[in-house]
């Protein structure tokens, strides 16, 4: 009968008979297993967004200065502080932002300022048309709105074109707009839903019709429609205005003189130079710097909130199978005493017991696992410090291309990997049996005489 009956078979039983107790016990060791897998799940999650991070920083540091020293010989002018490099582009919440434009006379001004190479007018008006967007905030989420799409004149002639970056390069359908195409437009693409557009199709805008020659990629940037800048002046109502200018110089000795000639002359004017970029670069690297320091840190803490975590989730799993185990050993005394008396050893017994705790630990971790894969991201981000990140710098269309700014929070989520549902298998079943090692030790100590008068 002995022989019949092996350990394991006789484990399962026992477990089986007591199907509340084990029940409610394995949702109890589940949850202490889900967070024990689910903390190293987030800590390696708050890893791979620092790594991502110093990466993206270091790539957005690299991309900038490589696009100043594209643009050492360029002073932008601009009415507005928001479309220059002095602040960055605000989110309008209620329509368009209070636009100011100035009369393209200036340009000729500014050609007479020695050492001027070239003066290219644009102007930039947003529609007059606006959409509304849900953004999620820190309080929660909110509608705003904004212009439905910036209109972008910008003059066509051939050898500014040719010579100068005044229209995206990055065209994906059809074709960039040329001298003379003055009932053509170039659109973002992130625009061909909102016109239902394509190359070919007519569009109107500001009451007037034009065929799209080209669509350019638009990832992460404003939606734009790029015209001739007479076209633009005229369907916008502002005949003879600009509202920024690409002012080349001849060389770069001359850069930091004809900026303050242009500050003095024109005050209304925000006017931004190599130097001022480069001062923007330093403040950016200085504001990188300090970001990257305080993910570090948070690292770090996170790193010694989630070792105590895990140690008091580990004493947990152990006292849950002890105590239960413990109590199944006074319950089961007579029991004991009867398998001793037909001749069960010591080590029989004390096996029985242990393999008892390894499987109710085994299966507490399934559940562990089931629960953690579930909830993973939910008890990372309660128990664990959350990382600041700030990722994806936006690019603009300038000739000087930012590849952004910083802002939007980017997370990896927690996630449970095979090695990690792996290890909490193993940690759950050896947890289980060390748990159970007292128990099972003593019941083996039991006098079989003693056990079989037990009530």
């Amino acid at each position: 009968m002995v022989k019949d009956l092996g350990a394991l078979t006789r484990a399962a039983k026992n477990i089986s008979r007591r199907k509340v107790r084990t029940f409610l016990v394995v949702i109890a060791l589940g949850f202490s297993i889900a967070i024990m897998v689910s903390i190293p799940a987030g800590i390696m999650a708050n890893q791979e967004s620092m790594q991502r991070m110093t990466e993206n920083f270091a790539n957005t540091i690299t991309a900038m200065q490589e696009e100043i020293n594209k643009t050492a010989t360029l002073i932008e002018c601009s009415t507005n502080p928001s479309r220059g490099m002095q602040a960055f582009r605000p989110v309008p919440f209620f329509g368009g932002m209070n636009e100011t434009f100035v009369d393209e006379t200036i340009v000729n001004e500014i050609y007479s300022i020695e050492g001027v190479k070239t003066v290219i007018p644009f102007l930039e008006k947003s529609s007059s048309e606006n959409i509304s967007e849900t953004i999620n905030t820190p309080w929660g989420s909110r509608t705003v709105y904004r212009p439905a799409y910036t209109i972008m004149g910008v003059c066509l002639n051939s050898s500014m074109i040719a010579s100068y970056p005044i229209l995206p390069t990055n065209i994906t359908d059809g074709e960039g707009l040329s001298e003379g195409d003055s009932d053509y437009i170039l659109i973002s693409s992130n625009l061909t839903s909102y016109f239902e557009a394509y190359v070919g199709a007519t569009v109107e805008i500001n009451g007037e019709l034009f065929i799209v020659k080209g669509i350019f990629e638009s990832a992460n940037q404003p939606r734009t429609v790029y015209m001739d800048i007479s076209t633009a002046q005229r369907i916008t109502g502002l005949p003879g205005k600009v509202s920024r200018l690409y002012v080349y110089v001849v060389d770069v000795s001359y850069a930091a003189r004809v900026a303050d000639a242009i500050k003095v002359m024109y005050p209304e004017l925000y006017v931004t130079s190599y130097q001022d970029r480069l001062a923007n670069l330093q403040r950016m690297q200085e504001m990188y710097t300090q970001t990257l320091s305080s993910a570090e840190s948070s690292i770090a803490q996170a790193q010694s909130t989630a070792t105590q975590l895990i140690i008091i989730a580990v004493a947990a799993t152990s006292l849950i199978v002890f105590f239960v185990m413990l109590y199944s050993v006074r319950e089961r005394t007579k029991e004991i005493g009867i398998l001793k008396a037909i001749g069960f050893s010591n080590w029989n017994v004390m096996s029985q017991f242990m393999i008892e705790g390894m499987l109710i630990g085994l299966i507490g971790g399934v559940a562990g696992v089931i629960i953690g894969s579930i909830a993973a991201p939910f008890f990372s981000s309660l128990l664990l410090p959350q990382l600041n990140l700030f990722g994806g710098l936006q690019r603009t269309q300038r000739p000087f291309q930012y590849p952004g700014m910083v802002g939007a929070q980017s997370y990896n989520v927690a996630t449970l990997s095979p090695q990690f549902v792996f290890l909490a298998l193993c940690a759950a079943a050896i947890l289980g049996t060390l748990g159970s090692l007292y128990p099972a030790w003593r019941a083996s100590r039991i006098s079989p005489i003693e056990a079989l008068r037990y009530e």
